[in-house]
């Protein structure tokens, strides 16, 4: 069987991107489309790529918080089995996760199928611009609020509840998860750096599950040697990748704020738009 090799190397391009993207508020998704559209990475097989791949960015939110979740996870189940004796901080920090998961599980599960009419160049341009609009606006109004929470243990049910409701902004193309996530942790009076935390943690079971709808209807008789070895290959890289961004990205909120991502989302709205006026990019 004769191994494509051109199809694996803008296989490693689109992994790159979701390793550069996935986490910061740029929308992974949204520069997937666009980027897989200009270098002619299309098809089937590309949309089952790309779901496979955004879960070797979750395993890098896996390797690099694993000590927070397995301390979590036992605490949950030893508050459990003690009726609230033991593990009650860890038992908080999983129901958060919990609380903050429900809005997106609802309105996923109910529109699953609409949402996915929604992947295409042009829905991926408005979510650029509008979303950094957002970023701008809402790191103006709550961003120095000198109250915010700086301890992500000691967020409330509220504040997860109302950053679950931002993360549903992200079913919408070029938004991104992480921005709508962060300006949900922004209102609901967390600090930067603990808002983007939080959305590396809610990343897990919103993509896992949204990852798990898509694999389940993936037609695999498409597969091939080229696309197990792409499958294999996006995998590994969009971890490696992610695993260097995470913690850069982490570092820079803790010093930065996040206007440049604003502003670059802006500009890549705009020359994105032009090409597809101009027919470069097609929607």
């Amino acid at each position: 069987m004769v191994i494509d090799f051109l199809f694996i190397i803008k296989a490693i391009v689109v992994a790159i991107v979701e390793g550069l993207t996935e986490f910061v508020p740029v929308s992974s998704t949204g520069h997937m489309i666009l980027v897989s559209n200009l270098i002619g990475f299309q098809g089937e097989f590309v949309k089952m790529f790309e779901v496979v791949i955004q879960l070797g960015a979750i395993l890098a939110v896996v390797v690099l918080y694993w000590q927070k979740i397995r301390d979590s996870v036992i605490d949950f189940f030893a508050y459990i089995f003690t009726k609230g004796k033991k593990g009650e901080v860890g038992f908080r920090f999983g129901m958060n996760v919990i609380y903050g998961s429900i809005p997106a599980l609802i309105i996923g599960l109910a529109f699953h199928k609409k949402i996915k009419t929604l992947f295409n160049a042009k829905a991926v341009v408005i979510g650029f611009i509008v979303g950094g609009i957002l970023l701008i606006v809402i790191e103006n109004m709550f961003r120095k609020n000198k109250r915010a929470v700086r301890d992500i243990d000691k967020i409330t049910v509220i504040q997860s509840l109302k950053i679950g409701v931002f993360q549903c902004l992200a079913m919408w193309p070029g938004m991104s998860r992480s921005a709508s996530t962060i300006m949900g942790g922004w209102v609901s009076g967390l600090s930067t750096s603990i808002a983007a935390e939080f959305s590396f943690f809610l990343a897990i079971p919103a993509m896992v599950g949204s990852s798990g709808l898509d694999l389940l209807s993936f037609d695999y008789s498409l597969m091939n040697l080229t696309t197990i070895i792409s499958l294999i290959v996006g995998f590994v890289v969009a971890f490696l990748v992610s695993l260097v961004v995470m913690e850069g990205f982490i570092s820079y909120l803790k010093k930065k704020p996040m206007r440049i991502f604003a502003i670059y989302r802006l500009i890549a709205g705009i020359i994105f738009g032009i090409l597809i006026f101009k027919g470069i990019v097609i929607v």
